[in-house]
């Protein structure tokens, strides 16, 4: 059972290239063999966007909210909001990022830029017609949508960040966050951190993670050529971007961050301290008894909160 701890502060039609029916009958695939999201109402769109065509699974009726995933997942990371923000009356937009899942790959390092990253999400919403979104974000998923909120405050209603707090928060890490981070180190080593990930049926995948009960949909996904790659990319293409992110750059959006005190990646203070930087309101949630996937790990308990802060 999780717990947490809140403390608040207020402030004030498709571009596809084709699109097909989600599919009901088995979770998590979707039809052309990747993740998909369980029990979700809706369809899968190769939407073209920028250079790439972009994977999206798009369901329900009603306020749209974009779902972004992080690394090593895809929008199947997902699963088990979809249905329920379908079922209270959203429109969800899930897609697979640049290089994820049934996303294509990009040939160069500088196309994973957040720059670009950003831009695909911005490209994606005006694909799809759609104004502005409450936007949720978590790990990879959450950086984008920190520079989306900052870059591109009219496209977001509301923004909700698991894990990963403000680029300026995390970019001034305490001796904690720099030791748990010394692995986006070890991923700038191109080959040889592929190769460790790979061995011994991805065992060091398995003790990186410390999530064994989603290394076979991880492991579906990134033994497809060049997927693994394109994940570790995020982390080559940006190293200076986490680290020198210091300029202060105010969210003008209401901001929800949660942060899970079994996330062994992440600290605590990170989270916290992003909210120097939300200037139209902050809310913090503390979700106890879950890892760093607690959208996974801690579904009933995420889900709630997500009713709770995109109404």
């Amino acid at each position: 059972m999780a717990h947490e701890h809140d403390t608040t502060r207020n402030d004030g039609q498709p571009k596809a290239a084709g699109a097909s029916s989600a599919p009901a009958a088995k979770d998590g695939e979707s039809p052309n063999g990747g993740a998909g999201a369980a029990d979700a109402a809706g369809s899968y769109l190769r939407l073209e966007v920028g250079s790439i065509r972009m994977n999206v699974l798009v369901a329900g009726q009603g306020p749209e909210v974009l779902l972004v995933h992080g690394f090593p997942d895809t929008h199947a990371v997902w699963r088990h909001q979809i249905p329920v923000l379908v079922r209270a009356g959203y429109r969800v937009i899930a897609p697979d990022t640049r290089g994820c899942g049934d996303t294509d790959l990009s040939p160069n390092l500088r196309d994973y830029r957040l720059d670009n990253l950003v831009a695909d999400l911005v490209a994606l919403l005006d694909a799809l017609a759609v104004p502005r979104v409450r936007l949720v974000g978590h790990d990879w998923g959450a950086v984008q949508g920190w520079h989306m909120a900052i870059q591109h405050p009219e496209r977001v209603e509301r923004y909700v960040a698991m894990s990963v707090g403000h680029p300026a928060a995390y970019a001034a890490m305490d001796l904690e966050q720099r030791l748990r981070g010394l692995y986006v180190l070890f991923f700038q080593l191109r080959g040889v951190a592929e190769a460790a990930l790979r061995c011994a049926d991805w065992r060091a995948l398995r003790f990186f993670t410390g999530f064994d009960a989603e290394v076979p949909q991880w492991r579906s996904c990134l033994a497809r050529p060049g997927r693994l790659s394109a994940g570790l990319n995020y982390y080559r293409a940006n190293l200076a971007a986490l680290a020198l992110a210091r300029r202060r750059a105010d969210v003008t959006i209401p901001v929800h961050g949660i942060w899970s005190d079994g996330d062994r990646f992440l600290t605590e203070k990170q989270m916290r301290t992003s909210e120097r930087y939300a200037t139209a309101g902050w809310k913090y949630t503390r979700v106890e008894g879950a890892n760093h996937w607690l959208q996974l790990d801690a579904p009933e308990r995420v889900n709630e909160l997500l009713l709770d802060c995109l109404h």
